[in-house]
């Protein structure tokens, strides 16, 4: 049990150490983003931070899509499950593909049962 626990500690302390690097020596924007543009860096982080604030803004003010959400906890199962279901459907809306979503993972009556508590 002693090294289980010593083998934990050794890998939050690499974790640790890794993250701290990153806060103290930046997240290296301009390497992750595009080298040799002058903008090309700043453009796509700008596109990531709206693409978080959107999703945000989802939740707050689409039922359909925080229920969803909800049920699939991980961001990536709901990408993944968009993802395959747009690759060989169509949907008129983004309406119409959260309605199909909650039929296809049976989730009416807890959209129901949060509409009318909402």
């Amino acid at each position: 049990m002693a090294d289980l626990a010593q083998a934990g500690r050794g890998r939050w302390k690499i974790e640790n150490e890794n993250n701290n690097v990153l806060k103290t020596k930046g997240y290296h924007i301009e390497h992750n983003f595009g080298h040799g543009q002058q903008y090309l860096a700043a453009f796509l982080l700008s596109l990531n931070l709206i693409a978080f604030l959107f999703h945000t803004v989802l939740e707050w003010c689409d039922d359909k899509y925080a229920l969803i959400r909800q049920v699939l906890a991980r961001r990536q199962t709901f990408f993944d499950d968009i993802r395959a279901l747009t690759r060989y459907m169509v949907f008129d809306s983004w309406q119409h593909l959260m309605d199909f979503m909650i039929r296809g993972l049976e989730l009416e009556a807890r959209l129901d049962t949060m509409l009318d508590t909402g």
